[in-house]
């Protein structure tokens, strides 16, 4: 169901990448994102979808929040368009992202059992299922093999920043530092999708993904108001939605994932989008390159604590 359910929302916003109509404003998402029309779509369609075909599922989708059809034994968690601001420019940095786990009460992120991931545009297809690796392939069904960066050091360092509702200048002031040593012997890029930039490091096109909206709302709190200001009242980081397919793709990968701490993600709450269930992530190829730039994390929120305390 999970893989079928990804083509069919695949081919129904694939038309749309690009178009004007995508970008109008259809409202708000539980989270308190904007709802673009491109999300919109492949919301409705989402839930005429598992009408028709009499699915027993719950639903967790950024827009709707938790929706129970038949008498459910799994919950797929569903990002329809992951990379919404990408796909109305009709840009390729765009996924359907779907993750299943069970259905009980309080699932928490190391319970998602499998994760689907498709790129809308040119249709490439990641698949993992807990404890039994990872596939790729084309849309032709070519596989396509996993490659790693062997890269370790961070002025060399190819990577996508967390960027879309954090503010910039206290971001900057805390990622800074990367950003200058890796602008001309690496490179950084915004590219609006956690789950394409997590992907990304599997087929060696990137080496990090880094988003620390939420570790810098923990540790310095000054900022909340920062994050309100951006996100027009609501605070925007990653959630589940985001992340839970991505990482176990990632792990069963054999990169190396977790939150802006380097901790694991997996004890973390899975049926959610506010701030109680946003979280960082840090994402790259190998261990001692994840350590490097925890190391640089670390020393940025040292920077931004002493600039707010000025």
């Amino acid at each position: 169901m999970a893989t079928d359910l990804t083509a069919a929302l695949r081919d129904i916003v694939r038309p749309q990448l690009g178009r004007v109509e995508a970008r109008a404003h259809a409202g708000t998402a539980v989270g308190g994102d904007v709802t673009f029309g491109i999300d919109e779509l492949a919301e409705d369609f989402l839930v005429e979808y598992l009408n028709q075909n009499k699915a027993n599922v719950a639903v967790y989708s950024e827009d709707q929040g938790l929706i129970r059809f038949g008498e459910p034994e799994y919950v797929l968690i569903i990002d329809p368009v992951d990379g919404t601001r990408p796909a109305a420019a009709g840009l390729e940095c765009a996924m359907v992202s779907i993750a299943v786990a069970e259905y009980r009460d309080s699932p928490i992120m190391g319970d998602v059992i499998f994760g689907c991931v498709q790129e809308i545009k040119n249709g490439d297809l990641f698949t993992a299922r807990r404890g039994g690796g990872v596939r790729i392939t084309t849309a032709a069904g070519e596989p396509i093999p996993v490659e790693l960066s062997r890269n370790t050091e961070l002025s060399r360092l190819f990577w996508t920043i967390g960027f879309r509702g954090r503010p910039a200048r206290a971001l900057i002031e805390t990622l800074g530092d990367l950003v200058d040593i890796s602008s001309v012997d690496g490179a950084v890029f915004d590219l609006g999708s956690a789950t394409f930039s997590i992907t990304r490091i599997l087929t060696g096109q990137l080496d990090a993904y880094i988003d620390i909206g939420p570790r810098m709302i923990d540790e310095v709190p000054a900022v909340i108001p920062l994050f309100e200001e951006v996100g027009k009242g609501a605070i925007l980081n990653n959630s589940p939605h985001d992340l839970a397919a991505a990482a176990l793709i990632c792990s069963e990968a054999g990169a190396v994932i977790g939150d802006g701490r380097g901790e694991p993600l997996g004890d973390r709450p899975l049926l959610g989008s506010d701030r109680s269930f946003q979280m960082a992530c840090v994402a790259s190829a190998s261990r001692e390159l994840q350590e490097s730039i925890l190391g640089a994390v670390d020393a940025g929120m040292e920077k931004l604590r002493a600039s707010l305390e000025r």
